[in-house]
Formats: C-alpha cells, sequence, structure tokens
C-alpha cells in the first residue's frame, strides 16, 4: 500500500477550489491516478487528522501542448473532492495568498 503522501500529491489552489473550501468545507488535492476513494479518505484522515464525510474524484486527460512544429501531451492526472464531516475544523494549506 502507497504512504498517505503519495496518494495526496498536492492542494488544488486556485479561485473555485478556495470558494468550495470556504463555503461547503471541502478541500481540493491532486492526487495520484490510480488512488481510490478510500485511499483518499484514509490518507487525508492520517495527514491533517480530521473525519471525511465524502470523496468525489475527476479525472483530467492531458491537452495537447505545442512547442513549435513539435506536439506532445500533458500527463492525465486526477483531482478529488474531499468533504469533511461537520464540526471539524478546515486546515489551513493556503495562507499565503
Amino acid at each position: 500500500m502507497k504512504s498517505a503522501y503519495q496518494i495526496l500529491r498536492r492542494p488544488v489552489i486556485t479561485e473555485k477550489g478556495l470558494a468550495v473550501k470556504e463555503t461547503q468545507s471541502t478541500l481540493v488535492f491532486e492526487v495520484a491516478p490510480q488512488a481510490t476513494k478510500t485511499e483518499i479518505k484514509q490518507a487525508v484522515q492520517t495527514i491533517f487528522k480530521v473525519k471525511v464525510d465524502s470523496v468525489r474524484t475527476a479525472n483530467y486527460l492531458g491537452k495537447e501542448r505545442r512547442r513549435g512544429r513539435f506536439t506532445g501531451y500533458r500527463p492525465d492526472w486526477k483531482k478529488a473532492y474531499v468533504r469533511l464531516k461537520s464540526g471539524e475544523k478546515m486546515p489551513e494549506y493556503a495562507e499565503n495568498l
């Protein structure tokens, strides 16, 4: 089994990600593409010491990228929306914005 830090790659710090964090007590992460919802739930609970209510995931295909006449693709990635149970304290990972 992978460690929690291999499953959660980084938080997604965008306007939408921060808005959903404040209004719906939901954290947004980029996760490993092979990670399941139960692995994501356990990883968030062990790293942040909070109780997780639900996990939603979305797979994104890599976009085509061009550099002059050379083409390639960005890597595919997976995003996870992790909703915390009511009454849980929201962890702060984006304070310097």
